[in-house]
């Protein structure tokens, strides 16, 4: 499915909302933009239909909160992780879901998934801070990278799949090869972490990442600030390098958000970004140019968000939130 060549961003709305049964985490689109694999606070993922609104539950699969999900290529299945450290396999083809694998994948919550441009494998990163590479048709594992000695909030593949990108709760922000997993590159991700003396935690870390189609531009997510982590005080940030020479280009920030934290970051197809930011000070999509310091609009989404995933029509925005609710944000192709 082609992405349009362009929209008008102001004209961002949300469309439609979506009840859930428990408050939630993450959020999937499939590739065909018609159902949302959605996970939260139950060990229990939902496919959502976007036209009707009908949920279905994939079930007996994970024994603790879902983290994440990723889609097959074919749309048919589907991969869920969850904080029992398990990967689950999913047919999707029936009224009832069945499970197809089911793998001890990770000790820790498993917080990321993503699938490699060519559709053929699956990376995980997780609490005990390795990054997996499995085989998607069979589960198999591939490769096991030793990432970090703290936990792994994100990980994507580079747009050519020659690379995996990792970032943890220390702000530590690496290049991996994904043929050996040996080190290509290192970030300074710090500005995305904050240790808290009084409170004695260390908060924060990179908890989104996204990358130019052309594999130039890194973009990193999280929140700075952090005056009073556990009382939610703090403010989203992301961190804008170049990935030739790994320097930071800019900072992205967003005015009048005390209480925020970009959880997810999507690059769209007129060459500007969306980040979700929930927190304290509710939820809300905000857009940046690449070479812009600030924001260039600001849509309010109602309630907290957790989680947020670009639809491959490049038009459909969908956020999961703590309200129970996935609510879908429409952009409007332009006329040519």
């Amino acid at each position: 499915m082609a992405p349009p060549a362009g929209f008008d961003i102001k004209a961002a709305h949300i469309a439609k909302q979506i009840k859930c049964e428990r408050p939630l985490n993450c959020c999937r689109i499939d590739p065909k933009v018609e159902n949302v694999i959605a996970g939260g606070e139950s060990g229990t993922p939902q496919r959502v239909n976007i036209a009707s609104g009908k949920i279905t539950n994939l079930e007996n699969g994970h024994e603790s909160w879902i983290f994440d999900a990723a889609w097959l290529p074919d749309g048919t299945r589907c991969v869920t992780s969850g904080g029992d450290g398990r990967l689950v396999w999913w047919d999707l083809t029936s009224e009832k879901p069945a499970k197809i694998h089911t793998v001890e994948a990770h000790k820790g919550w498993i917080r990321s998934l993503a699938v490699s441009p060519d559709g053929k494998t699956l990376l995980s990163g997780a609490n005990d801070g390795k990054l997996k590479l499995w085989n998607l048709s069979d589960a198999k594992p591939l490769l096991t990278v030793e990432a970090s000695k703290r936990d792994i909030y994100r990980a994507i593949f580079s747009p050519d799949g020659k690379q995996l990108i990792s970032g943890d709760l220390m702000g530590g922000l690496m290049a991996w090869n994904t043929a050996d997993g040996k080190e290509l590159a290192k970030f300074e991700g710090k500005p995305l972490h904050n240790y808290n003396g009084g409170q004695q935690v260390d908060f924060g870390g990179i908890r989104a990442l996204a990358m130019t189609p052309d594999g130039k531009t890194l973009v990193a997510g999280g929140l700075h600030k952090a005056s009073n982590p556990l009382g939610a005080v703090h403010e989203p940030l992301a961190l804008v390098f170049g990935m030739s020479d790994r320097k930071l280009i800019r900072q992205w920030t967003a005015n009048g958000i005390t209480g925020g934290i970009f959880w997810s970051i999507r690059h769209l197809a007129d060459g500007s970004f969306a980040g979700a930011s929930g927190g304290s000070s509710g939820g809300f999509l905000l857009f940046y140019k690449t070479d812009g310091e600030k924001e260039i609009h600001r849509l309010p989404l109602g309630n907290i968000v957790r989680d947020m995933d670009l639809g491959s029509d490049g038009l459909t925005i969908v956020t999961a939130h703590h309200d129970r609710q996935i609510r879908i944000t429409k952009l409007t192709a332009k006329k040519v």
